[in-house]
């Protein structure tokens, strides 16, 4: 149903708002688009600022609630997306949440690789730690309940075009990042970041780029979080693609390629959400960088040397680090965090292959970059006497 047109918020409930055109809406339609003008939907909260909810929304009052709840043993307090439950689309009966406990995911320092990349001190908030392996456990969890609400039995993902008809002739509810719901969910990883950081800002976030829509999220959530008096300043959110996935130009215009790249999880060369993300970029200073194929294998056997596993898609952040401490974008004694968005054991054969020197077998030169990452297996009969030898060898 059609609330009204025009950018105007007013007090009640969530709403869905358009990006483009600026409609705002009660409800969204099975492909969560405008239906004036094709744009993507957000959703917004006009009735923050009313006097109902304003106490509610005080700093102090939210933190104070948000560490206590980790204390509890309610379902919805050990998820790490509904323990900001306030900063979130209201559902009205807490036991219609769908939840794995996601989010509670680690902040790892880096020593290893701030060296690498001549950086005093380095972050990583590691997404890939969720129940699944990814960082999508955060937006499934509100896109599915909300699609519970809504009278759904099934639903979908995928990152093609051909589920579109779909859900258009059956009762599906579409689960991709175009779904608003899942991108409120997503937001939380930036509220839990700032939590550990005793509520104060980095002065950077890096995000991998993909379908834009982490970084729309994580953006958003900055936003909404300095604007509640949560946080003084915004980070500056920074996105890096793969080489060759995508072609954007000024923000104003997106030239759909076909993404050739290893790091499947970021190989998208149409993101839906480069318009939300585009915006992310204007409000909070940031920028856009690419990485090479070998630079993301080399990237990411560097954050393994520090102990901490991830796919070769979350890999793109410290290699596009490098890249922006180079330019003087960034500066070695300001405070970054790097988004690992998915766990190494996503996929296994780039790591194998990469520790075999198998994974650029026609590119001797970029494979002579890796070698000192590499660390091939040693294949033993299974005694004591061959591991002792190996060890004596060694």
């Amino acid at each position: 149903m059609q609330q009204h047109t025009g950018t105007k918020l007013e007090e009640g409930p969530t709403q869905l708002r358009c990006i483009g055109c600026g409609a705002l809406r009660q409800s969204a339609g099975r492909d969560f688009r405008c239906p004036d003008c094709g744009d993507l939907l957000e959703v917004i909260y006009p009735d923050w600022k009313s006097s109902k909810h304003g106490s509610a929304l005080e700093p102090n009052i939210l933190k104070n609630e948000w560490r206590q709840r980790r204390a509890s043993h309610a379902l919805a307090d050990r998820s790490g997306v509904w323990r900001f439950r306030e900063l979130l689309p209201n559902l009205g009966n807490l036991e219609s949440v769908i939840t794995l406990s996601e989010g509670n995911t680690s902040v790892y320092e880096l020593p290893k690789c701030a060296r690498i990349a001549r950086m005093e001190r380095l972050f990583a908030k590691h997404q890939g730690m969720n129940p699944t392996g990814s960082f999508k456990d955060t937006g499934m969890t509100v896109a599915a309940t909300f699609a519970r609400l809504e009278g759904f039995r099934w639903v979908a993902c995928a990152s093609t075009g051909i589920l579109n008809e779909v859900v258009q002739r059956m009762p599906v509810c579409l689960l991709n990042s175009v779904n608003p719901y899942r991108l409120e969910g997503q937001k939380t990883a930036a509220i839990e970041l700032l939590e550990q950081f005793n509520w104060e800002a980095p002065d950077h976030i890096i995000v991998p780029g993909g379908n834009l829509g982490n970084s729309s999220a994580i953006g958003k959530a900055c936003m909404e979080m300095k604007e509640l008096g949560l946080i003084s300043r915004l980070p500056k959110i920074s996105i890096i693609q793969a080489e060759g996935a995508m072609r954007e130009n000024g923000g104003k215009k997106l030239s759909p390629m076909r993404a050739d790249t290893m790091a499947t999880a970021i190989r998208i060369g149409n993101p839906a959400s480069w318009k939300k993300a585009v915006r992310v970029l204007e409000a909070t200073g940031g920028t856009v960088e690419q990485v090479s194929e070998v630079e993301i294998a080399l990237a990411k056997a560097e954050i393994g040397a520090d102990g901490v596993g991830c796919e070769p898609a979350s890999a793109v952040t410290l290699a596009g680090l490098k890249k922006l401490v180079k330019q003087g974008f960034i500066k070695r004694n300001e405070s970054v965090v790097l988004i690992l968005t998915g766990h190494m054991l996503k996929d296994p054969d780039f790591t194998i292959k990469f520790h075999r020197g198998d994974l650029f077998p026609d590119k001797k030169d970029d494979a002579a970059i890796l070698k000192e990452q590499q660390r091939a297996p040693i294949v033993l009969d299974a005694s004591v006497e061959a591991v002792l030898k190996a060890l004596e060898q060694a």
